[in-house]
């Protein structure tokens, strides 16, 4: 098989390739750049499994970043496992048609007790202090200590929150160098997510993000010319474009506010109770699995989610069907919304009763994504001065609440999840293996045989 690389550089469109990549731009040259023809939900999760599996939703299981458990009646995100994507993997495939074949996997999600030959993931430390320390899980366990002893801990705190850095995306493709020399892998996967960060808190405005598309570009430039020394044929890739947002949407406020949504109290604080809720959203980015635990109250949240302004369309078992989305995780309701719009997981009315995660990173204990995480309360006077006595504490050995995170969605200016308005806001593939490409565009569920294709020698699968 033919040595690939694929480099999943996140957010990255037509749009945005120009001055400010000029080692992409200039490479992209030598090949050709097509559009990729998104999966819904255009998010992180679905479009890798499906990149991956060449499956729809509907046949690998991974509808959104997160879901209802509906056995356990708890909403979960960022789960790592791979054993959740129900389908076989491209490097299933790959082994099949020649025993030698052997693929390493830096950072793509689900990439936990995964089949692949070589892992690289995140996975913080929890002690029961109440502290939250930087990792990574790996396949050999030992590589583990190997990466960190050379590149030191893994920067969890620049890979999100409102720290993010290039730091985080320069140590995994430090990371895949380190495991390229090490092993050789025929398929290296890498996630770049640098772009990703800034284009959520700026939007897709060329200007302000000009030092990320440059800082982004000089890692691509590296790891191209790495790897093309290395005699690797490379893919750049990315799951979505980012569009302008100026419209947060509260589902689960006007759920709650029509009497079907359950809130349990806390010390004061309210918890969404899922399991008591006649419905629910679990919001993801601009897309929304609305969970109706009792079927009679279906035509009236369907009606309620039509009529909410910032919503597009609601998809029911039918639209699911055609939509590639009909499978038991997902809601019995999807809310998708406009392209300028994106929906919350706020479900109290009164700020004063979130729950105490909120004012965190805490991307387990919400139900739903939160984006506001990429920033700092505006309204904290002296925001370094409180975090530095923040982690005072926890050096000391005190537990410690850093509520920092503020609990306003109209910072946030960039979304993804909806369908790309036009292909130059959506997500690309770039190669210099045109020969391989027959067409203009390609559907996401068709890239997992363009990546087998560069693999094959001949070209085919």
């Amino acid at each position: 098989m033919q040595k690939t690389v694929v480099l999943n550089v996140v957010g990255l469109t037509p749009s945005l390739l120009g001055k400010h990549t000029p080692l992409l731009s200039s490479w992209a040259k030598k090949g050709q750049v097509i559009p990729i023809t998104p999966i819904l939900p255009a998010v992180t999760c679905t479009a890798q499994a499906t990149y991956l599996t060449g499956k729809s939703p509907s046949e690998h299981g991974i509808v959104a970043n997160g879901w209802y458990f509906r056995d356990e009646c708890e909403i979960k995100f960022w789960r790592q496992s791979n054993k959740l994507v129900q389908t076989p993997k491209m490097w299933e495939m790959a082994k099949a048609l020649d025993p030698n074949f052997t693929c390493a996997n830096l950072f793509w999600w689900y990439n936990m007790y995964s089949s692949v030959d070589y892992a690289v993931t995140p996975r913080p430390m929890y002690p029961a202090d109440g502290r939250k320390i930087p990792d990574i899980h790996t396949q050999p366990g030992n590589l583990r200590s190997q990466l960190q002893t050379k590149l030191g801990q893994f920067p969890l705190f620049n890979f999100w929150g409102p720290n993010t850095s290039i730091r985080a995306t320069q140590w995994i493709a430090d990371a895949a160098k380190c495991v390229e020399e090490r092993h050789n892998p025929t398929l290296s996967l890498v996630y770049l997510p640098h772009l990703d960060y800034c284009l959520q808190k700026f939007g897709p405005d060329v200007d302000k993000v000009a030092e990320d598309l440059q800082a982004i570009d000089r890692v691509c430039g590296d790891l191209i010319q790495y790897y093309e020394n290395r005699g690797a044929q490379v893919i750049v890739l990315s799951e979505y474009g980012i569009t302008s947002v100026s419209q947060p949407i509260h589902l689960n406020r006007m759920l709650r506010e029509q009497g079907l949504l359950t809130v349990r109290e806390e010390l004061g604080r309210e918890l969404l109770d899922a399991g008591a809720s006649k419905a629910f959203a679990v919001a993801d980015h601009q897309i929304a699995h609305v969970y109706v635990n009792d079927p009679f109250y279906i035509p009236k949240v369907r009606s309620l989610l039509e009529e909410t302004e910032g919503v597009a369309y609601v998809l029911d078992d039918t639209d699911k069907l055609a939509y590639g989305l009909a499978h038991s995780r997902s809601g019995e309701l999807i809310a998708v919304a406009q392209p300028d719009a994106w929906f919350t997981y706020y479900y109290w009315l009164d700020d004063r009763r979130a729950p105490d995660f909120a004012n965190t990173v805490d991307i387990h204990r919400k139900p739903g994504y939160d984006p506001v995480e990429l920033f700092i309360d505006p309204k904290i006077k002296l925001p370094k001065a409180k975090i530095g006595l923040k982690l005072l504490k926890k050096q000391l050995g005190f537990r410690y609440l850093m509520d920092v995170i503020p609990l306003d969605a109209s910072l946030v200016r960039g979304s993804h999840g909806c369908l790309a308005p036009s292909p130059a806001e959506g997500p690309l593939l770039i190669t210099n293996q045109a020969h391989l490409l027959d067409t203009d565009s390609i559907q996401a569920s068709d890239v997992c045989q363009l990546i087998l294709g560069h693999l094959s020698k001949n070209g085919n699968t």
